[in-house]
């Protein structure tokens, strides 16, 4: 598949094996785990985070092959879920940096400005199908001016 901003084509990526039940090398049922999810949630990591920590260090593969859920909804269920989704926040966190670094003498950083640009249509494109799916209203608009306050 190619890339969306770049001349180039992507690399391929590799296809999980298909599951019919639990494997036996995971020491850990579905009950541990959502105590595991809950915990780092409480100390703050994201979703995205908590995945990329259970792999790690548990050999956790998939939350949501072993437990039916996935860590975003588990966290939902105990309270936990951020307001906008992580990955909104990641690129307004990106673009809001972008643009401080473009405010701060870098006027003339021209790659940079277009770095900008496509990022805040990736923003953009994010945020209607946020809207189309009713994780967003339907009237929220994403204002580049008003970006730190997305990152409350």
């Amino acid at each position: 598949m190619a890339r969306m901003h770049a001349r180039r084509k992507g690399k391929s990526g590799s296809t999980r094996p298909i599951w019919r039940k639990t494997p036996e090398w995971i020491p850990y049922s579905s009950e541990e785990i959502e105590k595991l999810v809950v915990e780092k949630a409480e100390e703050g990591l994201g979703s995205a985070q908590i995945g990329l920590f259970l792999k790690d260090a548990y050999a956790i593969p998939s939350v949501k092959k072993i437990c039916g859920k996935s860590i975003v909804n588990i966290m939902k269920a105990n309270g936990l879920g951020a307001k906008m989704p992580e990955d909104f926040l990641n690129l307004v966190r990106r673009a809001s940096n972008l643009r401080k670094h473009l405010e701060s003498g870098n006027k003339k950083d021209k790659h940079s400005r277009r770095g900008l640009q496509l990022l805040e249509s990736k923003i953009r494109r994010l945020v209607k199908y946020y809207r189309k799916t009713g994780i967003f209203e339907p009237t929220f608009k994403y204002e580049p001016s008003k970006a730190t306050l997305y990152l409350r």
